[in-house]
């Protein structure tokens, strides 16, 4: 497995002695979960269980992680997080919030979309938030459409973008997103997810850019249930289409030709009031037509490692 998106990030570790596939690891981590088990650490590692229990003691002697059984969470074994700030700071990830202890809702979403990403190594991620907004700006799209949450504190109001953080791919072609589903009874988190993403899509679709939607999950009753929603996305759109290029430059000429009281141009559509019969005709068609999906393939992953994770 190539980690390009690392950006060589994971070459800073050496300082804490760690090098290689080792470091890639630790790196992996802390920009897409700050948790791992130690069975997705030794699929990333091709290592055995003996081997991995030394890459966690390691991190624990040193005081950059903790291991633990997480109260009302069952079926994963320990749970490691490494909650060093040194750690996060030399990765240029220092405020991200994985490195804190979460709701078990939560830490099941961080330990699913890092097993997604270890099985999909190749993909061209932006592991933090900084990345993701920095990837759509270039692109033009303004962080007016991104997905956004505005936390309120004693020192002010922050606003994050991505706040859900989840994974997120970007190329030339193609975006793909990926929901992690943390083991709910309903769609509507799935749903609102989507909601906060649809100008984004929008704006990629209109550039051109091909928007996949994975839906991860664990249970074959939650991967159902998500691909019922997120295939309905590929299939229709969101709302009216916008008038294709000759429908707009008619509408146009209908209306410049009314304020300038063109009368030879009017005179085409059979006067005045036909001229205002056939622009309204042609801005209902519009509205008719449905919107082409801003979604282009949607599809369902069930993790192998997470599916006996349970929580109450």
């Amino acid at each position: 497995m190539t980690l390009h998106h690392l950006n060589g990030r994971e070459k800073v570790l050496e300082a804490f002695g760690w090098t290689g596939r080792k470091a890639e690891w630790i790196a992996l981590v802390c920009l897409h979960s700050g948790v791992f088990t130690r069975a997705q650490c030794a699929r990333f590692l091709g290592a055995h269980p003996e081997q991995v229990r030394r890459v966690v003691h390691a991190l624990i002697a040193r005081g950059l992680a903790a291991e633990e059984t997480v109260p009302g969470l069952r079926g994963i074994g320990r749970v490691c997080r490494i909650y060093s700030r040194r750690v996060y700071r030399e990765l240029g990830a220092e405020h991200v919030r994985h490195r804190r202890a979460a709701a078990n809702e939560v830490l099941l979403r961080r330990l699913l979309s890092l097993d997604y990403v270890v099985e999909h190594a190749d993909l061209p991620w932006l592991p933090t938030e900084p990345e993701k907004v920095a990837a759509f700006e270039a692109l033009g799209i303004g962080r007016a459409l991104l997905p956004s949450r505005l936390y309120r504190g004693a020192a002010g109001d922050t606003r994050r973008f991505f706040p859900v953080k989840l994974p997120v791919a970007l190329d030339s072609t193609r975006a793909v997103f990926v929901y992690a589903e943390p083991g709910h009874d309903t769609a509507t988190a799935l749903r609102s997810w989507g909601a906060a993403h649809r100008g984004l899509w929008d704006a990629l679709g209109k550039q051109g850019r091909a928007v996949e939607i994975v839906a991860a999950a664990r249970t074959t009753e939650e991967i159902d249930r998500a691909g019922r929603v997120i295939r309905k996305w590929a299939e229709a759109g969101s709302g009216p289409a916008e008038p294709d290029a000759r429908t707009v430059e008619e509408l146009a000429r209908i209306e410049r030709a009314i304020i300038e009281g063109a009368v030879h141009v009017l005179e085409e559509f059979g006067g005045l009031q036909a001229a205002m019969k056939r622009s309204v005709a042609l801005e209902n068609r519009a509205r008719r037509r449905p919107r082409r999906a801003s979604v282009s393939r949607a599809a369902t992953w069930r993790t192998i490692r997470l599916q006996g994770a349970r929580y109450r």
